[in-house]
């Protein structure tokens, strides 16, 4: 995966997901917890680039997830 993605590209990914489930962060794999979404900012310009706020903790991520992102043995 690239050290970047598109917001055409997280859409894309998200279109295969039931649209009803919760969706969450793993953002480090030394501290597996899950982060809840908050909001969601565009700052526009050459620069330009789309920010997805952390909006505090919900708890350790499940066995199977960091399984599936190589954080750990399971």
């Amino acid at each position: 995966m690239p050290h970047e993605i598109t917001v055409r590209q997280l859409i894309h990914q998200l279109q295969a997901v039931d649209p009803d489930l919760p969706a969450y962060l793993a953002v480090n794999p030394d501290w597996p917890q899950a982060h809840r979404i908050g909001r969601v900012i565009e700052i526009s310009g050459p620069d330009g680039a789309v920010y997805l706020a952390e909006n505090g903790q919900e708890g350790v991520l499940p066995p199977e997830v960091r399984a599936q992102l190589d954080w750990a043995d399971v």
